[in-house]
């Protein structure tokens, strides 16, 4: 029996019901979540016996909790907590922000509504990123993973600096480490220049914290290569902002350097990215491997652009190139080099299991009708592959494509193998 996925739900708690239904469309028109409304603590205890919840918006003034009972009540059952209210009560603020709450928002107006989905929006992305805490302090280092834990991180948290680079060797994914500066064995120091050995700014950001007052320390410490320096003690507010705005420059330049080795089109490789990828196992250590160059091609692809407009022809662009990749193996390479043309290396291949993978490839899109409208368009393509590399990336290419103009010169829907 299929078990059935339920809806990410958030619990909105406040008596005002012109903000509460406000709220709720930003909730499900910009977050597809489902969101349920309480204008009371013992209304919204009711829906937490009901339903469990992702995180929680919560107004301190209630008619039944009016001094802000409504976080303690959340904290207590794991429901992370936004705080939004009115109150302007600058030591009542501060009292607040001494709980594990996620974060404290003054509800002036529209904007500070967007704020709080944008924020909401961060912590659903944040889930997928590791962060790494370093501290030889528990108590510290456990305040620190909690914190960070509130923002929907997943968190490491270490004593010490040998320790965090054993843990990076298991867990190359990690895009944030927090560390102390003062600390034994490693220090926050020469933790950051081993990870900089690793890896650049762009690929991980480190952030080291330390009581000092000493400016030259933070200015070594950035020279050599840490992204931010913050001074203790800091603001729970200005830590979290910090680090969501690190998470979020590091998303920026993974999207920017991902554009610009993909096809718009189909996700692929493009051409200039595939072939650096493919001279490498040319020139570097693996230039002894052998693998099997194929480049494959919809037949008819210029007529069917004709015929059909670009929006169809793209589709079946994209249709074919989504049936080749659920054919292969994670570690095969797949790019896009023209229109209706891809090229294809297969490795940990015999010539057998090759030929039997490729004419699996191009019997499948035969039997896989495109359709327009009511309209079913019948689709193939030629192949051409080489398998065994020829002294240059360019030579083995041009094998592979001469193989091409075989198997189409035979009429199409063909594999032929130089």
């Amino acid at each position: 029996m299929a078990k059935t996925v339920q809806t990410e739900r958030i619990l909105l708690v406040d008596d005002s019901k012109a903000l509460s239904k406000l709220i709720m469309l930003k909730v499900k028109n910009e977050l597809g979540l489902e969101i349920d409304i309480a204008y009371s603590l013992a209304e919204a205890e009711l829906f937490t016996k009901k339903y469990t919840y992702t995180l929680s918006i919560i107004d301190l003034n209630l008619p039944d909790a009016p001094h802000g009972e409504i976080v303690d009540a959340m904290l207590k059952k794991h429901i992370p907590a936004i705080v939004l209210t009115g109150s302007v009560d600058k030591e009542f603020r501060k009292e607040i922000l001494k709980k594990d709450i996620i974060d404290y928002v003054h509800k002036g107006g529209l904007d500070d509504i967007d704020y709080v989905i944008d924020i909401i929006k961060r912590l659903l992305k944040n889930r997928a990123h590791k962060v790494m805490v370093v501290d030889d302090s528990s108590i510290f280092r456990n305040q620190m993973k909690k914190m960070v834990e509130n923002l929907f991180f997943r968190v490491y948290a270490l004593a010490h600096g040998e320790e965090a680079l054993l843990i990076m060797e298991q867990n190359p994914d990690i895009k944030i480490i927090i560390t102390d500066y003062n600390m034994p064995v490693m220090d926050g120091l020469e933790l950051t220049k081993a990870v900089r050995k690793r890896y650049t700014k762009n690929q991980l950001s480190v952030f080291v914290l330390s009581s000092t007052e000493d400016l030259e320390v933070s200015a070594m410490l950035l020279k050599h290569g840490a992204n931010d320096f913050i001074n203790k003690p800091f603001s729970k507010e200005e830590f979290s902002c910090r680090l969501n705005n690190a998470i979020e420059a590091l998303e920026n330049i993974d999207a920017l350097t991902n554009y610009s080795k993909r096809d718009f089109l189909t996700g692929l490789y493009n051409q200039r990215y595939f072939m650096t990828l493919m001279e490498n196992r040319f020139t570097g250590s693996r230039a002894e491997e052998e693998f099997v160059t194929a480049v494959i091609e919809i037949d008819d692809e210029k007529y069917l652009y004709e015929t059909y407009g670009e929006e169809i022809g793209n589709g079946i662009v994209i249709q074919t190139s989504e049936v080749i990749r659920s054919c292969i193996d994670y570690r095969d390479l797949f790019g896009r080099f023209e229109t209706g043309e891809f090229i294809l290396v297969l490795v940990d291949h015999t010539r057998e299991s090759a030929m039997e993978l490729l004419e699996h490839i191009r019997q499948k899109i035969s039997v896989i009708p495109f359709s327009i409208g009511e309209e079913e368009v019948a689709l193939s393509v030629s192949i051409g592959a080489v398998f065994h590399p020829e002294d240059t990336l360019n030579d083995t290419i041009n094998e592979a494509d001469s193989a091409l103009v075989q198997a189409k010169a035979s009429g199409g829907n063909t594999l032929y193998v130089a």
